[in-house]
């Protein structure tokens, strides 16, 4: 028997309800594996084709499990976001029109996945799953291979297939052929069409512990003890985003941060909006989203100091905790973290950045009058 989850940080829950499926033998047609970015989702599904494929010749698994672990073909239909080439249609396939310079990235990150399962899978100017993708999937399972038990089509950021992708999809999900297995991972489930997710089972991953971002950020990524220990307990159960915050100078983001709060607090609104400013100099969405993401972190820390529930925090970061709670220990924060998720969420509906950095600043002042 394969060791099916041995290797997989977390997701206990997960790990068991595939494995009750794979003991029924009862597979479904397609699984839909959702949670935050950066939690496993893409490990687990990568390790479930194993276990589907293990064969008790030596020889045989060793090479089948090896193809899986690479996202090789047959075994493998990897499906991911992908620019649009020069001159394309939708007749084209996926990749017919795409820059030898784009194909080479593509080689180079599937690579690069298949060796570390948390690295950040990302190709230039790709923000959807062309319906291209979702065609050449019908060729994909045209073909039958006696010698392959399960071959699995993985579908990465699911969400990112616009509406015509989607219902193309649909038409693969209602008879696939035997052997074939369909698994979907996204952050968003909300955002596929309702025929999408009822036609999948559902397995929910749940955010990492800071204890196995440290220990997968020093087997996986490199990090140094100190780095990977500090940036886990504000990485929101991602790996993801702790990497995301080594990338970013995660020290210098914090203590602005910190230093936008005070002057927001204090009424010295023009100089938190600079120092705001500073911190989204490149005016990406990104940044935005780290910056509220790192405040409403901040947030839920003050809430768990108010009940004595303080973690591993530098001294001086407790310090502006405990400082707060002195000042505004009675405030709900609640409605000041809605309204900044909010925020957050509207960075990807072209709302005008400069308008998302001077309604962080009022929201934060709003705490000072409650």
């Amino acid at each position: 028997m394969y060791n099916f989850g041995e290797e997989i940080y977390g997701q206990t829950k997960a790990i068991e309800t595939l494995r009750k499926i794979y003991d029924s033998q009862k597979i479904p047609h397609a699984l839909l594996f959702y949670g935050n970015d950066g939690v496993g989702k893409h490990f687990t599904a990568v390790e479930f084709a194993k276990l589907l494929n293990y064969n008790h010749s030596k020889q045989k698994t060793t090479e089948s499990l090896n193809k899986i672990g690479r996202l090789n073909e047959p075994y493998v239909k990897y499906v991911f976001p992908l620019p649009r080439g020069k001159g394309e249609t939708n007749e084209n396939s996926a990749t017919e029109k795409l820059s030898p310079e784009t194909i080479e990235q593509i080689s180079l990150e599937i690579e690069k996945k298949s060796k570390n399962p948390y690295h950040n899978f990302l190709i230039d100017k790709a923000s959807t799953i062309k319906i291209n993708s979702i065609r050449d999937i019908k060729k994909f399972v045209s073909f039958n291979f006696d010698d392959v038990s399960y071959r699995i089509i993985l579908i990465s950021d699911a969400h990112k297939m616009n509406t015509e992708a989607q219902n193309a999809l649909l038409k693969n999900l209602e008879e696939p052929p035997p052997g074939i297995l369909f698994i979907l991972t996204t952050p968003f489930k909300d955002q596929l069409l309702p025929t999408i997710v009822s036609r999948c089972w559902h397995v929910n991953f749940s955010p990492l512990m800071p204890e196995l971002i440290e220990e997968i950020l020093l087997k996986y990524f490199d990090a140094n003890e100190f780095q990977a220990r500090k940036v886990s307990s504000f990485a929101n159960g991602s790996v993801s985003e702790a990497i995301n915050l080594i990338n970013n100078d995660f020290d210098d983001l914090l203590n602005k941060t910190i230093t936008v709060l005070r002057y927001a607090l204090g009424g010295r609104y023009n100089t938190a909006i600079t120092v705001l400013n500073e911190i989204v100099a490149d005016k990406s969405t990104e940044s935005y989203k780290q910056i509220i993401f790192l405040i409403s972190n901040w947030f839920n820390d003050v809430n768990k100091n108010r009940f004595g529930k303080n973690e591993k925090y530098p001294a001086e970061y407790l310090d502006t905790l405990i400082k707060f709670n002195e000042k505004f220990g009675n405030v709900d924060l609640t409605d000041v973290a809605k309204n900044l998720n909010k925020l957050s969420g509207s960075t990807d509906k072209n709302v005008n950045l400069n308008l998302i950095s001077l309604n962080i600043i009022f929201e934060l002042a709003s705490i000072a009058k409650r």
